[in-house]
């Protein structure tokens, strides 16, 4: 039987908001079976845990955020992205301001932050959100799609006409019975048009974005040194998104996604669309394994 996972002991990291431009101090604790993934304010008195619920979702504009009442936490995407891939069911984290650290822009800090302490397996056995039948949701031109599936496959279209992006893969389709999400997807980096960030700026957010912690993009080239880490970054990191944002089921997947031009309202507006349905999916557990993922023999997360 597949067991739930959380990690072995606390760790810390410190960081800054990619939107506020805010130092923040985070850390991740282990929590008990059966209890999910949560966020802590510890800057905010008597802040009770925010759960990581698709209904909690409380803004998409350029991030997830989270909130209940009038406590916020914002940008959670890359870290669910993270522990999604690393088979992560039961969790704390503590953030000492309003928004989860950017780190590089992309899913891998935070994969080898947990790596330094390990992960333990627990008692209660895990749970897979089985998809029965399909589930569209559309905004505009823009779609996205949960069919069923025997695993775990995600694919997108990423829609953007630029000379730097015309030159680079804009479809992708990963199944993950057969590819790493540590190796092949969680190195890829938030990106954006340097033309476009004194108007992100405007509405307070990418305060504090750089080519740290994002792949800037001039009219002509990419302006990082060293260039893109996956010749598919741009569509790559398009699915590290949709992966957190939909790992606010609460369990991971078991079926394909299928992506064109969706962002993170479109995201959260099909993850709530799948609940809503309730003839739509079951809940499941493995007594035997039976599936693949991450190119081991069994639907388990990649081992650190």
């Amino acid at each position: 039987m597949l067991r739930q996972r959380t990690i072995r002991k606390p760790v810390h990291a410190i960081g800054i908001g990619v939107h506020t431009g805010d130092k923040v101090r985070m850390t991740l604790r282990p929590a008990a079976e059966n209890t999910g993934i949560s966020f802590v304010r510890t800057d905010v008195r008597a802040s009770a845990p925010i759960r990581a619920t698709a209904e909690n979702v409380s803004d998409t504009t350029l991030s997830t955020s989270l909130g209940t009442g009038d406590v916020q936490v914002a940008t959670v995407e890359h870290l669910m992205s993270a522990l999604w891939g690393l088979g992560i069911d039961n969790l704390v984290v503590e953030l000492s301001s309003e928004e989860v650290p950017i780190m590089d822009g992309s899913a891998a800090p935070f994969i080898y932050l947990i790596s330094t302490v390990g992960i333990v397996e627990q008692q209660a056995p895990k749970q897979f959100i089985r998809i029965k039948r399909d589930i569209k949701v559309t905004q505009g031109d823009a779609e996205a799609v949960l069919k069923p599936y025997d695993g775990f496959k995600a694919a997108y279209t990423f829609v953007a006409d630029h000379p730097v992006y015309n030159r680079h893969p804009k479809v992708s389709e990963l199944d993950f019975s057969n590819i790493s999400y540590v190796d092949q997807v969680s190195r890829a980096r938030s990106f954006g048009l340097i033309k476009e960030l004194p108007q992100a700026q405007a509405i307070n957010k990418m305060l504090g974005s750089s080519l740290e912690n994002a792949v800037g993009i001039d009219d002509f080239d990419v302006m990082n040194e060293g260039g893109l880490r996956y010749e598919d970054e741009f569509v790559k990191h398009k699915l590290l998104d949709v992966i957190g944002d939909l790992y606010l089921l609460g369990r991971p997947i078991l079926g394909a996604f299928e992506g064109f031009k969706s962002g993170h309202a479109l995201n959260n507006k099909l993850a709530r669309a799948l609940l809503r349905c309730e003839d739509a999916w079951e809940m499941t557990t493995y007594e035997t394994p039976a599936v693949a993922e991450f190119g081991e023999p069994i639907m388990q997360p990649a081992a650190i």
